[in-house]
């Protein structure tokens, strides 16, 4: 029996690894590290996997060394996704985003590190805000990095702090850049479950600027395919390696929100626009052939087919998200100090 830690197992993408793994292997026993900050939650993991003896939930922080450095110790494989992830939280939010995202990564590495003579595999979650806006498209894992927020540098230091400690020591490890991920369980922060909600409250839905920033938005169970291929490959072909998870289409913010209204059969009445936000990564779009080469991805799940179940999750799971409904609107701290709420 393999036994996987997953850092940040109770947020948005971690959740639905776990609920992904518990199903697909059931000769793997499963640790959760997740200190449930506000986009954790204990009720994203599914309770017939909390109630399961191959599951363990630990709650703490990434940056305990000496509690990564144990489950670290009992672990076969490590996926690191425990992260502050929110562009424009870490525009007002900024120091909290480096103490996470570099120094607990720096943590967790260190542990994998320590025990390497155990562990299989060490997979880090990244992102697509490392490149910041393309620069050429489709953006692939050449795409220079060029992070316009904190959350992005953040998540660009932990991504190369990763990869020399794969370089410098000849560690198991893959890096995994993600693009815009949706799906169930996500925050209301994030804008396709804030539209899908708003049309469930009875709400506007707010369009930052024109709407015109556009993304290449991937299903979850798409991005934990992904990573199981990634943990499952020849290690000889994957160590080291960075590898995008897309879908190579983009879609943009006032496209999505004219989907959405059209599955709730409302009309655009109900957007309402306000200033744009500043730190914005106005295009991206995966190239994810690499991806398709060398591990055998493809993504299954098209958008029109992924928000649908999605939107069905959000009507039939109302009292799992209804405690973050006021933590929808973030707030930003603008070059004048006044504080602006997106």
């Amino acid at each position: 029996m393999k036994t996987i830690l997953v850092t940040g197992g109770a947020g948005f993408i971690g959740s639905n690894f776990v609920d992904y793994i518990f199903r697909k292997y059931p000769d793997f026993r499963i640790l959760v590290l997740d200190l449930l900050t506000y986009a954790g939650d204990i009720e994203n993991i599914p309770i017939e996997v909390r109630n399961s003896g191959r599951f363990e939930f630990w709650y703490g922080d990434v940056n305990n060394l000496d509690l990564a450095s144990d489950l670290v110790e009992r672990s076969d494989i490590v996926v690191h996704f425990a992260a502050e992830t929110h562009v424009a939280r870490s525009l007002y939010a900024h120091r909290v985003f480096f103490v996470t995202d570099v120094l607990g990564t720096q943590s967790v590495a260190n542990a994998v590190l320590k025990h390497s003579d155990r562990i299989d595999r060490f997979i880090h979650i990244s992102t697509s805000e490392v490149y910041g806006t393309s620069v050429y498209e489709p953006m692939d894992e050449n795409h220079p990095l060029n992070p316009t927020s904190p959350y992005a540098a953040a998540k660009t230091g932990a991504d190369r702090l990763v990869y020399s400690y794969i370089t410098a020591h000849d560690l198991p490890g893959v890096i995994i850049r993600p693009f815009n991920n949706y799906g169930p369980r996500q925050h209301l922060e994030k804008v396709v479950p804030r539209f899908i909600t708003s049309c469930i409250l009875g709400e506007p839905l707010t369009i930052h600027g024109e709407g015109s920033a556009s993304r290449d938005w991937v299903h979850a169970v798409d991005t934990s395919r992904a990573i199981d291929f990634a943990i499952h490959a020849s290690i000889e072909t994957v160590r080291g390696e960075v590898f995008n998870v897309g879908t190579g289409r983009s879609l943009s913010v006032i496209e999505i929100a004219r989907k959405v209204l059209g599955i709730f059969g409302l009309n655009e009445s109900e957007l309402h626009f306000m200033s744009d936000r500043y730190g914005q990564v106005q295009n991206h779009i995966a190239s994810y052939d690499k991806a398709k080469k060398i591990l055998g991805f493809t993504p299954d799940i098209t958008f029109e087919d992924g928000l649908k179940q999605t939107i069905y999750w959000y009507k039939e799971n109302r009292n799992l998200w209804e405690k973050q409904i006021p933590l929808r609107h973030v707030p930003v701290k603008a070059k004048d100090g006044s504080v602006i709420w997106y």
